[in-house]
């Protein structure tokens, strides 16, 4: 049965740029214009937020795109009120399109008289009428359980999988794909599957939060060309120390392909200074002038995948046929000069 609404998007200002580009490909995927619906997000002197939506969205099915990045607060806000205001106008379906999802780092009690912030998070979202999520590599697989909605999770693995066989073409057989620690094994396996290459983890012992104390290389990695694989690079401590750590065990070079670029205090300048040749992350977080003048990073778009996942959405169709190479493939087959 075909629709009779048409996908509307509204964003936030949390990544504006990123929000263009999807309705800028959603547009060449269909053939016909879809933009940003006309709306003002803004702050009173005391820092409310305020939120006023200047066209008819009554019966529309409504995407809201906003990573809850740093400052994560106020992305947080900005996107229940956007959602409240939809709801009070009617619109036929609210979806939440979170990038990067906020807060998924407190994901479980990890001490006593702590709170699961995550599950809060997704209490106050479900509380305002938003009827599915759609995100990105979230940390922690389980956070789709903390809601009561649909929520579907894309992987930025299938689209790091096309750049490695574009940037690594014809040195694929040096390839040792690296998980940072034990915990991100699952992660670093499934790209290591894609690009069929080996696999190796540094495992990490911490003295106490935030220090590294010593990293152990499971895995012959001599010769090889590490690929260091993660969902997120935040202060890039211990993404430098285990690029280090690869090097003095023989590597012949070391990169890093990183989801959520966090990358908050000294992280460029560790990056920058560090032994990776380099450090590719996704646009789902805007990136910073320092980051996009660092010459040794470099962003992969995640539009193309986004928008295509939100027209399957309103399509009815299927979102996780998005992780096949063949169906990504020719997504970004302009990126990546394909056939």
């Amino acid at each position: 049965m075909p629709n009779l609404t048409e996908p509307k998007l509204i964003a936030g200002n949390a990544n504006l740029p990123l929000a263009k580009s999807i309705a800028k490909r959603m547009t060449m995927h269909r053939g016909t214009h879809t933009g940003l619906v006309d709306a003002r997000v803004e702050r009173f002197n005391d820092g409310e937020i305020f939120v006023e939506v200047f066209e008819n969205v009554r019966g529309e099915d409504m995407f809201i795109i906003q990573p809850t990045s740093n400052p994560a607060n106020d992305n947080l806000m900005e996107l229940l009120i956007m959602a409240d205001a939809l709801r009070r106008s009617s619109a036929a379906r609210v979806t939440a399109v979170l990038p990067y999802f906020g807060y998924a780092r407190q994901d479980r009690r990890t001490k006593a008289r702590t709170p699961i912030s995550a599950k809060l998070v997704a209490n106050m979202m479900v509380g305002t009428g938003i009827e599915r999520v759609l995100t990105m590599d979230l940390h922690a697989a389980q956070i789709q359980g903390f809601f009561d909605i649909p929520v579907d999770n894309l992987y930025a693995s299938p689209v790091f999988a096309l750049d490695i066989r574009t940037h690594f073409k014809g040195r694929l057989d040096e390839i040792m794909v690296v998980s940072p620690d034990v915990g991100g094994v699952a992660r670093a396996r499934e790209l290591a599957k894609r690009v069929n290459a080996p696999l190796a983890i540094v495992d990490k012992r911490r003295e106490k939060p935030g220090e590294v104390a010593e990293m152990t290389v499971i895995g012959s990695v001599k010769d090889k060309i590490c690929l260091i694989v993660d969902d997120m690079c935040d202060t890039a401590g211990t993404l430098c120390k285990a690029a280090e750590v690869l090097i003095d065990n023989g590597a012949s070079e070391v990169h890093a392909y990183t989801t959520h670029g966090v990358m908050s205090g000294p992280a460029v300048e560790r990056v920058t200074g560090s032994v990776l040749k380099s450090l590719v992350l996704t646009d789902t977080i805007q990136p910073t002038p320092a980051v996009l003048g660092a010459p040794n990073i470099r962003i992969v778009p995640v539009a193309p995948v986004f928008a295509q996942a939100i027209l399957n959405i309103w399509n009815g169709t299927s979102v996780s046929s998005l992780f096949d190479d063949a169906t990504l493939s020719p997504i970004y087959e302009s990126l990546y000069g394909m056939d």
